[in-house]
């Protein structure tokens, strides 16, 4: 198996547990029983589940009052955008020196 299919399906995987654990905190939330830790959350998304992370706020309603999860989420997917750039661009660069 090549990197790039295994990165891929490492940030599917990522993303799909960053979705599930914000339903599974909102479902929590509302019963109002023990909830996930916003550092979980916020971790899943730093690890590569920001996209998964954003789509489970907006589907569920989720945290989109708290600021570090209105602008942080978001920003760690810029971060994540920016840094996957500069490293395919690095890597063209090393490949064609």
């Amino acid at each position: 198996m090549s990197s790039r299919t295994i990165l891929i399906i490492y940030l599917i995987v990522v993303n799909l547990a960053s979705l599930v654990f914000m339903a599974v905190d909102k479902i929590r939330a509302v019963e109002h029983r023990f909830r996930i830790p916003e550092s979980v959350l916020l971790i899943l998304a730093a690890i590569g589940g920001s996209l998964g992370g954003i789509a489970g706020m907006l589907l569920f309603h989720h945290k989109i009052r708290r600021i570090k999860f209105r602008f942080g989420l978001p920003a760690i997917l810029l971060i994540q955008l920016a840094a996957y750039l500069f490293l395919v661009r690095t890597a063209a660069q090393i490949v064609f020196l």
